[in-house]
């Protein structure tokens, strides 16, 4: 795990170049967390934070049928569409905008593929312990405007639907921003509460250290997070206990 042990204030970096990689033709993925044939001692997890995969999928390609359970899985498409079926009778497309989120609680099957049959798909998918076993199966999707990111922190994900945002079993919030360069925000944790940044593109000091693009930060004994955006960026903010 990412060490959060120290009582001093701490933004930890862990540079997309220096996550796991795995390229099996039809899909590029950097994996964040051990995940798979990666396994790294120090990233494991982070607080209920266990995966978080960046994935490109050639089009016409995808993950054919397979199982989840005891997991609250989101999917947050960057490019392209991601076609999504299940064994509860959803199907959709994601699309850039759209927060997926899928409690496999006692267990569900499920494929995704991209859309296009031409090109190249790209999204974040991102696996967080729900917070009890045995929870029924579940589906959200919603759509978030770009203008509701702009120059903002909008949340997505939370525990009690707050805002329009789809719900999570797990006391953690994700909000997504999309700044415009030197644009600053200031966000404030609770007293022991956790965090992490992810880079979707751009770059964005925060608390005077800064992320580009595919850049994760861990943030430690933190209360008040300073942001701002040094060139054109969008992130997504997790709100861990």
């Amino acid at each position: 795990m990412v060490n959060a042990s120290l009582t001093t204030p701490q933004v930890t970096v862990r540079k997309s170049s220096e996550r796991g990689q795995a390229n099996h033709g039809w899909l590029r993925s950097n994996h964040t967390f051990s995940f798979a044939n990666y396994y790294d001692p120090k990233y494991q997890e982070f607080r209920h934070l266990l995966v978080i995969n960046e994935d490109r999928i050639q089009g016409g390609s995808g993950f054919g049928t397979h199982p989840h359970r005891d997991m609250e899985i989101i999917s947050y498409v960057i490019e392209g569409g991601l076609e999504h079926k299940d064994s509860m009778g959803n199907g959709s497309v994601i699309r850039p905008g759209d927060v997926q989120i899928m409690s496999a609680g006692t267990g569900v099957t499920h494929s995704e593929y991209n859309h296009s049959q031409q090109d190249w798909g790209h999204f974040l998918q991102i696996w967080i312990l729900p917070n009890q076993k045995g929870l029924n199966p579940g589906y959200q999707q919603e759509y978030f405007s770009p203008e509701s990111k702009h120059n903002q922190l909008r949340l997505l994900v939370s525990p009690d639907g707050e805002q329009g945002s789809v719900v999570i079993h797990q006391d953690a919030k994700l909000f997504a921003s999309v700044l415009d360069p030197e644009i600053k925000l200031t966000y404030e944790f609770a007293p022991e509460r956790y965090g992490w940044i992810q880079m979707i593109r751009g770059k964005l000091s925060v608390n005077g250290t800064v992320l580009a693009t595919g850049d994760g930060a861990a943030i430690a004994h933190t209360q008040t997070l300073n942001l701002q955006a040094q060139e054109s960026s969008e992130f997504l903010l997790f709100d861990l206990a």
